[in-house]
């Protein structure tokens, strides 16, 4: 029983008694003034909280329950928006045990959406040497994944699914990108029963160079953090962009948040000529070429001082055809200087077939100056 209603039946046994008459008139104007000033207060925390003022825990219990902007965060928004479009892909593959018998593997990766006709963007070692697709969408649903095109060179591959109205994502410019700036990764670590994961991070640096299996890549860096199973998923600004493609990490003892994603404009690029193609059509010169250190990796010893040696020269190439030949040392290209194979590999990857150059090399301690046309590489599955 509370104090109040113990007054009122104490004012009630004593009405004779003007002085508690004046007690139990003022307590019941009192609890008539209490109803309009609760309602007021009440209404006043509510419109508080649909502005985003207050946090909803303050709410009266009959109110409706709303998120406030603290919560709604940029990250919240990417993960609403872009998650949908991100997949599980899981490769059925067969490779060839130790003794030499056929075994059946599985992997799984990532992939993100970009048309809603069902094209979605991965990485090649994704689906690297695979017998059967699986791509499992956001909705639950898994259905079968057919290989579009693959490009080992930048890591992309594209997969077709049967399926129309899709949610997808948007590509970004990559060019456009700062050093600080956050970032979320949504893909698939450890496969498919973490599916949907989203990490948050910033661009640690741009342009970054990684040398794998012979190839080298140009790579955002992010300290986002990226699993086995997040390959082939996205990494989104916060305008809702995807920025880049997870790739690549550095697995090593004692590395933390050392992560790589390929740049948005690289992966578009390589996305139309897969479609178009099937293929990515690349310029070549037709020479094989060592530096120094190639060439100690393969058993030679290579006595020059600068310039990159020629090893060997296919007859019917741009190299061949403008009268390169095995001994010469390329010392210029379009009059810059390159002393290694990553240096000319890289100047000759950001041109175009059909671009003329001009190449100085030495033979026999003699310079000589040509002009050479690029030609498209051949497809050894040609």
């Amino acid at each position: 029983m509370t104090n109040k209603k113990l007054t009122k039946l104490v004012c009630a046994a004593v009405a004779s008694a003007s002085l508690l008459f004046g007690g139990c008139s003022q307590i019941a104007q009192e609890e008539e003034a209490e109803a309009p000033v609760a309602a007021s207060v009440e209404n006043k925390i509510t419109a508080a909280v649909e502005e985003g003022v207050v946090p909803t825990a303050t709410k009266t219990a009959n109110a409706p329950k709303i998120t406030t902007n603290a919560r709604n965060t940029p990250v919240v928004l990417v993960a609403k928006n872009v998650g949908p479009a991100v997949v599980g892909i899981t490769n059925k593959a067969v490779v060839q045990d130790m003794f030499y018998g056929q075994v059946e593997t599985e992997g799984v990766g990532s992939g993100v959406i970009f048309r809603n006709d069902g094209y979605i963007v991965t990485n090649y070692h994704v689906i690297e040497g695979a017998k059967e697709l699986i791509v499992s969408l956001a909705d639950g649903n898994s259905v079968n994944g057919t290989l579009v095109g693959a490009d080992e060179m930048t890591d992309i591959a594209v997969v077709k699914i049967d399926a129309k109205d899709l949610p997808t994502a948007h590509f970004g410019n990559s060019d456009e990108i700062m050093v600080g700036e956050p970032v979320v990764a949504i893909g698939n670590p450890m496969g498919l029963e973490f599916q949907g994961s989203v990490t948050v991070g910033v661009i640690s640096a741009l342009n970054r160079t990684l040398d794998l299996n012979d190839k080298r890549f140009k790579l955002i860096q992010t300290d986002a953090a990226i699993s086995p199973g997040n390959s082939g998923g996205a990494l989104v600004n916060y305008d809702g962009e995807v920025i880049g493609i997870n790739s690549a990490k550095i697995a090593k003892s004692g590395v933390e948040g050392i992560a790589f994603s390929i740049p948005s404009n690289t992966v578009q690029y390589v996305i139309n000529e897969l479609m178009e193609k099937g293929y990515v059509a690349r310029p070549y010169l037709g020479v094989t070429i060592f530096d120094k250190p190639t060439a100690a990796r393969y058993g030679y010893q290579l006595n020059i001082s600068k310039g990159v040696y020629v090893f060997r020269v296919a007859l019917d190439s741009p190299a061949g055809r403008a009268g390169i030949q095995r001994g010469d040392i390329i010392l210029r290209i379009d009059g810059k200087e390159v002393n290694s194979v990553n240096e000319i590999r890289s100047d000759i990857a950001a041109r175009k077939v059909g671009d003329t150059v001009t190449v100085v090399f030495d033979r026999d301690g003699v310079e000589q100056t040509i002009e050479l046309v690029l030609q498209e590489m051949p497809q050894q599955n040609n």
